[in-house]
């Protein structure tokens, strides 16, 4: 999008930019928060429902299978509609889902509810995405992949430790039913920030929707980025799930301390991710992927490894590995949005978003099936994730040198608006 440019009447600038950047990413931090929400719950989902540490992985693998499952149909149409548009109905969907979840009173209906969450607010993460990848030029964009993925790290510094302290002082059901209301007053600001976006609408009349979804679903480079977005996420969720679990159980905290292991890593994080969204549009994304790929190994296998010791030496460990996994994704997710023309950006990243949920939702199962319990309450068989985790960021690393600017293609569409109203 150029600056000047009329958008609802209004001359696009990059004040207007940043506005919009700062709106996705409240729209990100409430639909990340949900889920990691549930993470840090896990030992209170054990004992509340009386449930095995794989068990409470179907409460987490729910939310992505959901999200899969969903992103893959919704790669058939998404591009038809205004970006806005679908934003917003997405959104709704999920902050009804959200509150189905607060409402929920034994397993089967939480994992229901959380599959209603899933369905919208893994779509609604794709359309964020397709919006940077129009508006953002690709020299910008890896800062600006930057601010709203930091949602991540305020999600953990401020959501995270909140809602666990909420959890722990009242009742699980409660942080969903706050989140609910920080999503539906977030959903009224999106209304009046997002400007309409159809310049994607230009492609439209040149090919049918069949054969344009088929595209989307079998373009060799689109292929690739999907099967390096499988193993981005296979390298992450088969050890974050079960983080806290395994602090309790075998590190020896307290429930009451989880927070303070989201509550560093985020502060450090929300740094961290920015100073590399900005290292990776100086020094080249390939290049910044694979040294943050490549920083990985140290950390996973010192968390899946940790024996019982000090509340600091458990939070500088899982901090250290916060930081190398979160900045990965910063160069990985520019890379993607690069690696496919603007007019199936956004049906290829509704298809990339279910691949990422999808395998989201597949590896915590795994990964809760891999792990078991002794007498003791701990976790057995951890390092074996840890392993899987490390051989997969480094396969991801080959992966990644696939994943090109398609000839020709515009790094953003220059004028998504086309109507001044």
């Amino acid at each position: 999008m150029t600056e000047g440019s009329l958008v609802g009447g209004k001359p696009w600038t990059r004040a207007r930019e940043k506005w919009l950047l700062l709106t996705l990413a409240a729209i990100q931090f409430t639909t990340i928060l949900d889920f990691l929400i549930i993470i840090p719950l896990g030992p209170q989902y054990e004992r509340v429902f009386h449930i095995l540490p794989k068990q409470f992985g179907l409460i987490v693998a729910a939310y992505g299978i959901s999200a899969g499952i969903m992103g893959m149909a919704a790669g058939f149409f998404l591009d038809w509609f205004d970006r806005k548009t679908a934003l917003l109905w997405l959104y709704f969907g999920f902050a009804l889902g959200t509150l189905f979840c607060a409402m929920a009173t034994s397993y089967h209906l939480l994992v229901a509810a959380r599959f209603f969450a899933g369905a919208f607010g893994g779509v609604c993460g794709a359309v964020i995405l397709a919006i940077v990848g129009d508006v953002v030029p690709m020299e910008r964009r890896g800062a600006a992949m930057g601010l709203v993925m930091s949602s991540f790290s305020v999600s953990s510094i401020v959501g995270v430790p909140a809602g666990l302290y909420i959890a722990n002082y009242y009742s699980w059901h409660v942080p969903f039913y706050l989140l609910t209301a920080l999503s539906i007053a977030v959903l009224v600001i999106a209304a009046l920030i997002t400007p309409p976006l159809r310049g994607h609408f230009d492609h439209l009349k040149e090919e049918h929707p069949v054969k344009r979804a088929w595209i989307v679903m079998t373009e060799p480079d689109h292929l690739r980025a999907y099967v390096f977005m499988a193993g981005l996420t296979f390298t992450g969720f088969c050890i974050f799930p079960y983080i806290p679990t395994y602090m309790v159980g075998n590190v020896g905290l307290t429930e009451r301390q989880l927070p303070w292991i989201y509550l560093w890593g985020g502060a450090f994080t929300v740094f961290s991710m920015n100073w590399i969204g900005r290292w990776a549009d100086r020094s080249g994304k390939q290049r910044v992927f694979m040294y943050t790929s490549l920083s990985t190994a140290v950390p996973i296998l010192l968390v899946t490894n940790l024996p019982r010791v000090p509340l600091v030496a458990a939070i500088a460990t899982s901090t250290l590995l916060m930081i190398c996994m979160s900045g990965r994704m910063v160069p990985a997710m520019a890379l993607m949005t690069g690696a496919v023309e603007a007019r199936y950006r956004g049906g290829f990243m509704s298809v990339n978003s279910a691949v990422q949920q999808f395998s989201m939702g597949i590896t915590s199962w795994v990964g809760g099936l891999i792990l078991g319990q002794n007498e003791k309450g701990e976790i057995t068989h951890f390092p074996i994730n840890g392993i899987l985790a490390i051989t997969f960021a480094y396969v991801c690393i080959y992966l990644g040198k696939f994943l090109k600017a398609p000839a020709g293609a515009s790094e953003a569409v220059n004028e998504p608006v086309m109507f001044e109203g």
